[in-house]
């Protein structure tokens, strides 16, 4: 039996409480920064499981756990549930005035760059592919490209919190990696439904779409951020102002989704400007603490889950010789590709706008793939391309969270030094 019969509540109960017991075991035991600790625990936990199913035919427990796996939606749950609230609790911490000062960077590294990479992955992966005896039609290589190339906001804002860089390049990290999944999701969308339709792929569709959705969810999240300051401002009831952000968070993301706007891009905006102007002009101490301190929780909370589920994933994939090779190799594409994403737009700008000492690395080792590249990942039609393509992203995933994470810290020592005791003209 591989369905699961569990509800949606059983379902989010079994993993709060795996999340609780491995976080428990990681914290006493491996010490590992929390989330990568998770993903490794997750991934182990899942690979016993697949390995008992080849060693005892039929064994029951294992069915039970993969049925359990399968019956969640990671994508639905991701891209339609806690990816709004993980947006607007990472956006909460963004310093917006620096983040406008590095305004252009972010832009062209969201925009500009996610297509210079999309591009760069497409063709180095048929390059791998070919090599490896596959045959995948160039169309679904740039399809890889698109959905590998966003860097992850979740993995990203959580990683940043332990590596200590200057504000002005955490906020270009930051930023990009808040806007960039809209692009990312834009681009994946056209590629896809070029891919299954046979069309032509037209730039003016994808521009279309882009100011629709991300310029459009902006200005939304905008508005919605601005009713929810007016509101806070006029009140001062820490419990009330909690759950005015609730309501933006839910109502907002679900109203962005229909009305056929980038929701991410949305929250993102929101939490902005909740997280600069409301919590330095609309907010008593009383309600700064409590607010701050409740989206903290939720952020941890939904973190945990969420690596957690990218590690349990791995029954998720197809175990074969040539596409785990695929996404191996992979590994180096992606981070070749992120380095032509970042360093191309950086060449440009370097004579009009100084970069902090040690930028291009960080940037390029900083810019972690997650859950989000899973979870589009996860949306292919079945069939030998989807398990290829699934099975590369999650190698490049789990390597970018468990490897770029766990030294990202340590790469920011390195190549950028004691931010306390460097001077940053720009800032």
């Amino acid at each position: 039996m591989e369905e699961s019969s569990l509800t949606p509540i059983d379902a989010a109960a079994v993993l709060v409480v795996l999340a609780a017991v491995f976080g428990y075991v990681n914290h006493r035991l491996f010490k590992l920064p929390h989330t990568i600790g998770l993903t490794i625990m997750g991934a182990l936990a899942s690979l016993a499981v697949v390995a008992a199913d080849a060693l005892i035919p039929g064994f029951a427990p294992g069915q039970a756990v993969r049925g359990f796996l399968r019956g969640i939606d990671f994508h639905a749950a991701l891209m339609e549930g806690m990816l709004a609230f993980l947006l607007f609790a990472g956006a909460l911490h963004v310093d917006l005035s620096m983040l406008l000062k590095r305004k252009w960077p972010v832009l062209v590294m969201a925009t500009a760059g996610v297509m210079i990479s999309t591009v760069v992955v497409g063709v180095g992966f048929k390059g791998i592919t070919l090599a490896l005896g596959l045959e995948v039609p160039f169309i679904w290589c740039l399809v890889f490209g698109a959905l590998i190339s966003p860097t992850d906001p979740v993995a990203v804002l959580g990683i940043l919190k332990s590596a200590k860089v200057p504000k002005s390049l955490e906020a270009t990290v930051a930023g990009e990696s808040l806007f960039n999944d809209g692009v990312g999701v834009v681009v994946f969308s056209i590629l896809l439904a070029t891919a299954l339709g046979g069309g032509e792929f037209s730039w003016l569709q994808a521009g279309e779409l882009f100011l629709v959705e991300a310029l459009g969810g902006a200005l939304f999240g905008l508005l919605l951020g601005w009713i929810g300051f007016r509101a806070m401002k006029g009140i001062d009831e820490h419990n009330l102002e909690i759950l005015i952000t609730l309501a933006m968070v839910m109502g907002g993301y679900s109203l962005a989704q229909a009305l056929h706007l980038s929701g991410p891009v949305a929250m993102a905006v929101a939490g902005l400007l909740i997280g600069n102007q409301g919590v330095a002009l609309a907010m008593s101490e009383t309600t700064r603490r409590h607010l701050l301190g409740f989206w903290s929780l939720i952020d941890e909370i939904l973190n945990s889950v969420l690596f957690l589920l990218i590690g349990l994933e791995v029954v998720a994939i197809a175990i074969e010789f040539s596409y785990v090779a695929a996404g191996l190799i992979s590994i180096a594409l992606v981070l070749f590709a992120r380095a032509a994403a970042v360093g191309l737009p950086m060449l440009l700008m370097m004579r009009f706008l100084p970069f902090t000492r040690g930028a291009f690395p960080l940037l390029v080792w900083g810019g972690l793939r997650g859950g989000i590249s899973i979870a589009l990942a996860l949306t292919l039609p079945d069939g030998p391309l989807r398990d290829l393509i699934l099975s590369a992203t999650y190698v490049v995933v789990v390597f970018s969270v468990v490897i770029q994470g766990a030294t990202v810290a340590a790469a920011a020592r390195r190549f950028v030094g004691d931010p306390e005791k460097l001077e940053r003209p720009e800032d």
